[in-house]
């Protein structure tokens, strides 16, 4: 099929590469919606990671344009995305990573604290979806990839506002997947197991927690937030032109053992 190396690499960078796209990574201060914006623009794509603090982590490639925003404020929102459509192009890539989490301890949490981890894990997400698709077909269709969790699937103790809010937003994504097909807009979660961030760091610090959870992992390490970025190229990428309403695992195999 292939007569030279550089026919190869052509074939390969039209099929991952994403040059001539524009990506938007909400929740991309730091952790894995940083590893996941250096990851696209490295992949070539014009990229923008929005968060809410004032200027993004150190975490972020000079690559990346950072501009602040509050995603659970609409008008923010979409006059971010004006903001990015006049000095860019509207963007054909959406990747949602923000999300908020607090444990309840030993009891079911407050319902404040429940009703919020929804309004920004979930609702938000959809303002988010929403938004950007209305401006994606008019360009012809996109890619929107949310970060979900391995707790969108299974129930873990202690809070069950995150379990609620990413069971809520995988099938959420299945809906927009069903509804936004016909627009050439594709629609796809990627479910992270434990990986080491600034969320999860008492967990990993603690030596029992930490041991407890690598016993179900088949990998037998937690996971770093670039290794999230492959299967977001893949779902961002015309390598997955025909893939939609699906849910990417990667968790180390977490969600396939059972004994």
């Amino acid at each position: 099929m292939f007569h030279s190396k550089p026919m190869a690499e052509k074939y390969l960078n039209d099929l991952f590469g994403l040059r001539d796209r524009v990506a938007l990574v909400t929740g991309g201060s730091r952790g894995i919606g940083a590893a996941i914006a250096n990851g696209l623009a490295m992949a070539g794509a014009t990229t923008y990671a929005i968060g809410r603090s004032e200027q993004g982590g150190c975490e972020l490639s000079p690559l990346v344009h950072y501009l602040t925003c509050d995603i659970t404020e609409k008008a923010a929102f979409l006059e971010t995305i004006e903001q990015i459509s006049y000095s860019s192009a509207i963007p054909n890539i959406l990747v949602n990573a923000a999300g908020i989490t607090v444990p309840s301890g030993d009891f079911l949490q407050d319902a404040d604290d429940f009703r919020k981890i929804l309004d920004i894990n979930l609702m938000a997400i959809y303002n988010c979806c929403e938004s950007v698709a209305t401006r994606m077909k008019s360009i012809g269709g996109g890619s929107i990839i949310n970060i979900t969790s391995i707790g969108s699937s299974l129930g873990f103790p202690g809070n069950p506002g995150y379990i609620a809010s990413k069971g809520g937003l995988k099938m959420l994504t299945k809906a927009l997947a069903v509804d936004l097909a016909s627009h050439g807009i594709r629609v796809n979660n990627v479910a992270p197991g434990y990986i080491h961030t600034e969320m999860t760091t008492s967990s990993y610090n603690n030596s029992e927690k930490h041991n407890d959870r690598l016993e179900h992992m088949l990998i037998k390490r937690w996971g770093q937030p670039e290794d999230l970025v492959g299967a977001v190229l893949f779902l961002a990428s015309s390598a997955s032109s025909y893939v939609t309403g699906i849910d990417l695992f990667v968790d180390g195999g977490w969600t396939t053992k059972g004994l």
